[in-house]
C-alpha cells in the first residue's frame, strides 16, 4: 500500500504514521524528520534546510525531491510505504507520480486553534532528540528528558508564530493537493481533531473499504 497523509502541521500525521506503519508494517517515510537529521548532521543540505525551515517557509522542490527519490528506491518500500509531510506542492505530487503510483491519500482536518496549541507545546531533547508534549506528554520534570535528563527545548519551528506562518503556507501552497488528488478520487479525509486513537481506528476503517 502506498499511501500519503495530508494536512497541516501539528495535525497529527507522525503518529498517525507511526501506528500504521505498525499495522501494515510499512516503512513511515518523513520529510521533516529526514531534513531535520539533515540540519543535526551539519549537512550542505541541512544548512540550506535549516536557513529556510526557520522561517517557516517551505523547503526548495529540488532538495525534497531527491531525498525522496533516494529513499523510495531502497528495499524496504517495495511493499508500500507512509510518505509524511510530502508532496507540499502540486509540482511535488506529479514528480511523484513520475516516480511510483499513490494508492490512498489520507486527509487529516482539524481548526487552526487546536494545530497551534499542539504543536506549540512540542518538546524535544537538545541531547537524544526524545519528543515530549507539555500538554498530553509531560516529562516527569519540567525541561528535562526522562531517558537522557538533557534539557527539552522548543525548536524555532514549533514557536506559535511560526506555526502560524506555516498554515498559512500550507493554505497557499499545499492545499491545492486535496484538488488535485480527489479529482483521482483517492482522498479519504478524517477528523483529526479526536483523540489518537479515535483517528486511528477512523484511518483503518477508511482503508479497509
Amino acid at each position: 500500500m502506498k499511501m500519503i497523509l495530508l494536512g497541516p502541521p501539528g495535525v497529527g500525521k507522525g503518529t498517525l504514521a507511526d501506528n500504521l506503519a505498525k499495522k501494515y508494517s510499512i516503512p513511515k517515510i518523513s520529510t521533516g524528520d529526514m531534513l531535520r537529521e539533515a540540519v543535526k548532521q551539519g549537512t550542505e543540505l541541512g544548512k540550506k534546510a535549516k536557513e529556510i525551515m526557520d522561517k517557516g517557509a517551505l523547503v526548495e522542490n529540488y532538495l525534497v525531491l531527491e531525498i525522496i527519490q533516494e529513499r523510495l528506491k531502497k528495499e524496504d518500500c517495495k511493499n508500500g510505504f507512509i510518505l509524511d509531510g510530502f508532496p507540499r506542492t502540486i509540482v511535488q505530487a506529479k514528480a511523484l507520480d513520475n516516480m511510483t503510483k499513490t494508492d490512498v491519500v489520507i486527509n487529516l482536518l482539524a481548526g487552526d486553534e487546536i494545530i497551534v496549541e499542539r504543536v506549540s507545546s512540542r518538546r524535544v531533547c537538545a541531547k537524544c532528540q526524545a519528543g515530549f508534549n507539555i500538554l498530553t506528554l509531560k516529562p516527569k520534570q519540567e525541561d528535562i528528558c526522562d531517558k537522557c535528563s538533557g534539557k527539552l527545548i522548543q525548536r524555532d519551528d514549533d514557536k506559535p508564530e511560526t506555526v502560524k506562518k506555516r498554515l498559512d503556507v500550507y493554505r497557499n501552497e499545499t492545499k491545492p493537493l486535496i484538488d488535485y488528488y480527489e479529482e483521482k478520487e483517492i482522498v479519504k479525509n478524517i477528523n483529526a481533531e479526536q483523540s489518537i486513537e479515535e483517528v486511528f481506528k477512523d484511518t483503518v476503517d477508511a482503508l479497509s473499504k
